[in-house]
């Protein structure tokens, strides 16, 4: 029986991509993947708890994927954090965006930010599973229900 290859292992054979040192990646190209992969990991929890229409879906996952909820499950997660994972978090907090928040303000907007870094780091590192266990940790720490 064949052993299942990631996402990231299939992107990169698929494509023939050669290795890059993840520590060449801007904090901001790490928090542009993981934004994306934050958003697959809680629409994907919300989709599994039962189908709906694509609108309450969409209701559903507003309260999660936005700057204000992200800022406060980094807060909550700080002291789960390797010192690594910390450092990765504050790099990508501290980045400067041309981009400013919309809907938040510019203190969560960079700590979603780093976040975001973070959780792309860990996809790049090939390390979902350690991403995924700190969303699952920052939701139970805000004590969010999907």
């Amino acid at each position: 029986m064949e052993e299942s290859m990631s996402l990231l292992k299939q992107l990169k054979k698929g494509f023939e991509w050669e290795e890059v040192d993840i520590r060449t990646y801007s904090p901001l190209a790490l928090a542009y993947i993981g934004d994306s992969i934050y958003d697959v990991v809680i629409r994907t929890v919300i989709v599994e708890r039962g189908n709906r229409s694509t609108k309450e879906l969409h209701k559903a996952a507003v309260g999660y994927v936005n700057a204000g909820t992200q800022a406060r499950m980094i807060e909550a997660l700080q002291e789960f954090l390797t010192k690594e994972e910390q450092e990765v978090y504050r790099r990508g907090r501290n980045a400067k965006s041309s981009s400013v928040a919309k809907n938040a303000s510019v203190t969560d907007y960079r700590k979603a930010t780093g976040m975001e870094a973070l959780l792309g780091y860990l996809y790049m590192q090939d390390r979902m599973d350690r991403a995924i266990e700190l969303v699952k940790l920052g939701l139970e720490q805000l004590e969010m229900k999907i």
